[in-house]
């Protein structure tokens, strides 16, 4: 899909470079194409595709499991038309595996054990060190969407993302505030309550 530029010409390259990439099934129907995106059936490339699955659940699932520690196996698929240097799996925003790439880093194929012992997210990513041929971006890359994973009552909380997350907003708010072209007042002040009421989840999640 490329209507929603996940790219700008003056930042990545042309675009149409980045793109998502759904999965609808073998036939394409656009509501089963528009499910598959709600359902984060999905990841983003501007040359490596991906394959991801976890205990055989895919992209976008929940596995759901009782208390206690175990190994879940991820299999995971390289295959890219530009040579890359990393391909990695991350679990709640750290490296958790790392897939060896056949010679010309192009390729790979293998089956991991990842430990979890509490409820998180996995994803599968692939990039380059630098900027390669044909692909005129920043350098190659791809990164799925995650595969969640639901570990008895536990819950995910990262008191530092939320605090991004809450300045990210703030910043959001001044300039917000500071704008002279909004149409009315009206829709200024929507706007703002909308910022609140995002602040006032992320400043919940802090305290966990």
């Amino acid at each position: 899909g490329t209507d929603a530029f996940p790219n700008f010409a003056n930042l990545r390259g042309p675009p149409g470079l980045v793109r998502t990439f759904v999965q609808s099934g073998a036939t394409l129907n656009h509501n089963r194409w528009l499910a598959g995106i709600k359902a984060g059936r999905t990841f983003v490339t501007n040359a490596p595709l991906l394959e991801f699955t976890l205990n055989g659940q895919g992209i976008g699932e929940v596995i759901r499991l009782s208390a206690g520690s175990r190994q879940l196996m991820a299999r995971v698929g390289l295959r890219s038309n530009t040579p890359v240097d990393h391909l990695e799996i991350i679990g709640n925003g750290k490296v958790v595996a790392t897939i060896p790439l056949s010679s010309d880093k192009m390729t790979a194929s293998d089956t991991v054990a990842i430990p979890v012992s509490g409820s998180g997210w996995f994803v599968l990513r692939a990039y380059a060190d630098r900027s390669v041929m044909p692909v005129l971006d920043l350098y190659p890359f791809a990164s799925t969407s995650p595969i969640y994973v639901q570990v008895g009552d536990d819950s995910v909380r990262s008191a530092e993302d939320a605090a991004f997350f809450i300045r990210w907003i703030d910043r959001i708010e001044a300039g917000t505030r500071a704008s002279t072209a909004w149409n009315s007042p009206a829709e200024q002040a929507g706007a703002r309550r909308s910022l609140a009421q995002a602040r006032a989840v992320f400043q919940a999640r802090a305290q966990h």
